[in-house]
C-alpha cells in the first residue's frame, strides 16, 4: 500500500513538475494538424489596398509542426499567403526565389516537398487561393493596381471540355480601376475580396463578392460604416457560414438571417484579420495587446474569456495562419457568360434603395461609363416605368454607373461608386443600392409589357429612348 501511495505521489509530481516547468505538450498539438504562418518583420495588412507592400522588409512561410517551427521554403528570398487545397496535398503561395524579383505564385507539394511556378512575369502576383475546376484567383498588379486574376492551375483535354472551347487560361475578375485583393472563396463559389468603398471610387476598406467568372459583383453587405474605425477586412468563412472579419481593434461578423454586421465578443486586442477555424470549433488568430506590439498567433475558443498562446516570435509579426487539412471543396460556379461585347440589365424598381425615400419621381436613367483616365462618360438614357423599372443594354468589361433623373433632368439619386457586368451577362437587380435583404416583388416589371428588347447605352447612340418591340 505504502509502495502504490508513492508511485501514485511521484506520478501526481511529475504532472505538476511539467505544467509548472514548462513541460506540458505544446498548444500547437492541441490543434489537431500542421498549421502554417507568415512571419513578417513588417506587416501593413491594408497597404495591397493602395498598391503597396504588405511586407516591406520582407516574410517567411513557417510550418508548425508538433509545437515546433520551421521554415516552409528555406531557399526562398520571400514568402507568404499560404493556401492549402481542398484535400490537405498541396500549397498555393506568393513568393520570392531573390530578393529583388517580383512577386509569383508557386505551388508545393507537401509530401515530397516538390516545388513549381504557377505564374510568370514582371509584375507582382499575391493572395492565391484555390478555385474548384483546377483553377485559382489571385491579386496581379496592373497599370490600376492590383486586380483580381482567376488562372489554371494545369493544362489538359479534360479541361478545355469542362470549361468549353476557347476558354481562357487567364482572365481578369474585377474591372474597376481600383485596387481590389481577394481574401477567401466561400462554400457558394464566390470570390470574398477586399477593396474601398465606394467601389472604384473610395478608400474605406470593405467586403464585396464575385462569382468566378467575374460575374454578380456586388457588396458582401450594404450596412457600410461611417468613418475608418468601421474598415472591415480580413474576411474568412467558417464552416457555419458565417464570415468573420476585423476592424483592427475588434473582430465581428456576418450571419445570414442578418443584413448589418453582427460584433463579436472576443477578448480585447487589435486583430490581423484572416482567422482559421481548427476541427474543433476553435479559432486561429493574429493578435496582439497593442499597436506597438507583435502579432502573436493565438488559439482561441469563443465565447472564452482569453486566449492561448500557440507561437510568438520576438520582433516579428505572426499572420494569415491556415490549417493543413482537408476541406470541404466550394461549389463550382457554371458560368453563363457569352462572348458579346455588352450585356443587360433589368432593374426591377429603381425606386428602391436603402437610402430612403426619393424626393421625386424619376424619369430617365443615366448610364455613365469611366474613360481611360478614370472620368466618367454619359452613355445615353433610358426611361423608366412609372414602377421603376427599367431595361438596358450596358457596355461589358466596364466600369459603370446609374444616375436617376426627374422630368426636368434634376439628378434624383447617383451611385458614388462603379461596377461592372460582363460579356453577355444577364443581371437583374432589385432597386439602387437595395441591399440583399431585399426581394423582388412577385410581378411582371412595367417595362417588360412594352418591350422586351433593351435600350442601348453601349455608347451606340446618346438620347432618351425606349426599347422596340
Amino acid at each position: 500500500m505504502k509502495v502504490g501511495f508513492r508511485v501514485a505521489g511521484a506520478t501526481i509530481c511529475s504532472i505538476l513538475l511539467i505544467a509548472t516547468c514548462g513541460f506540458a505538450p505544446p498548444i500547437s498539438q492541441s490543434i489537431g494538424s500542421d498549421v502554417i504562418v507568415t512571419a513578417a518583420p513588417v506587416y501593413e495588412p491594408l497597404a495591397a489596398q493602395r498598391a503597396g507592400e504588405r511586407f516591406p522588409k520582407g516574410a517567411q512561410l513557417l510550418l508548425i509542426h508538433d509545437g515546433k517551427a520551421e521554415s516552409l521554403v528555406p531557399e526562398f528570398a520571400a514568402s507568404a499567403d499560404a493556401s492549402v487545397s481542398f484535400d490537405g496535398d498541396s500549397v498555393l503561395f506568393a513568393g520570392k526565389k531573390a530578393a529583388g524579383d517580383p512577386w509569383q505564385i508557386w505551388e508545393l507539394t507537401l509530401s515530397d516537398r516538390k516545388l513549381r511556378q504557377v505564374t510568370s512575369g514582371s509584375a507582382d502576383a499575391i493572395r492565391p487561393l484555390y478555385l474548384p475546376g483546377w483553377r485559382f484567383v489571385y491579386a496581379l498588379r496592373t497599370s490600376q493596381g492590383f486586380q483580381l486574376q482567376s488562372a489554371r492551375l494545369m493544362e489538359s483535354k479534360a479541361l478545355e471540355e469542362i470549361e468549353g472551347k476557347g476558354a481562357r487560361a487567364s482572365f481578369p475578375l474585377t474591372y474597376v480601376g481600383a485596387n481590389a485583393v481577394p481574401a477567401d472563396v466561400l462554400a457558394d463559389g464566390r470570390v470574398l475580396f477586399e477593396a474601398g468603398f465606394p467601389l472604384g471610387d473610395g478608400s474605406m476598406p470593405e467586403m464585396f463578392l464575385v462569382y468566378s467568372d467575374g460575374s454578380g459583383v456586388e457588396s458582401y453587405r450594404c450596412d457600410h460604416p461611417a468613418n475608418a474605425a468601421g474598415a472591415r477586412w480580413g474576411g474568412k468563412q467558417l464552416r457555419s457560414g458565417d464570415v468573420v472579419f476585423t476592424h483592427g481593434a475588434s473582430l465581428a461578423r456576418f450571419t445570414s438571417p442578418l443584413a448589418h454586421e453582427e460584433r463579436v465578443a472576443a477578448p480585447r486586442g487589435e486583430y490581423a484579420g484572416a482567422i482559421a477555424e481548427t476541427a474543433a470549433g476553435d479559432w486561429l488568430v493574429s493578435a496582439r495587446d497593442s499597436a506597438n506590439a507583435k502579432f502573436a498567433l493565438k488559439l482561441w475558443k469563443p465565447g472564452t474569456a482569453t486566449m492561448r498562446t500557440v507561437l510568438a516570435k520576438s520582433g516579428e509579426d505572426l499572420v494569415e495562419p491556415v490549417v493543413v487539412a482537408a476541406r470541404e471543396r466550394p461549389r463550382r460556379h457554371p458560368s453563363g457568360l457569352h462572348d458579346w461585347d455588352y450585356a443587360n440589365l433589368l432593374a426591377l424598381d429603381a425606386r428602391v434603395s436603402r437610402d430612403g425615400a426619393l424626393r421625386g419621381v424619376p424619369a430617365t436613367v443615366r448610364l455613365e461609363a469611366q474613360d481611360a483616365d478614370g472620368h466618367a462618360v454619359a452613355m445615353g438614357t433610358a426611361q423608366v416605368e412609372s414602377d421603376g423599372s427599367f431595361f438596358v443594354k450596358a457596355p461589358a468589361d466596364r466600369a459603370i454607373r446609374f444616375v436617376l433623373l426627374d422630368a426636368k433632368g434634376s439628378v434624383l439619386r447617383q451611385e458614388h461608386g462603379w461596377f461592372w457586368i460582363r460579356r453577355g451577362e444577364q443581371r437583374i437587380c432589385v432597386g439602387c443600392h437595395a441591399g440583399p435583404e431585399h426581394a423582388a416583388e412577385n410581378r411582371v416589371p412595367e417595362v417588360l409589357l412594352h418591350t422586351t428588347t433593351p435600350v442601348d447605352l453601349t455608347g451606340a447612340t446618346q438620347s432618351l429612348q425606349r426599347g422596340g418591340n
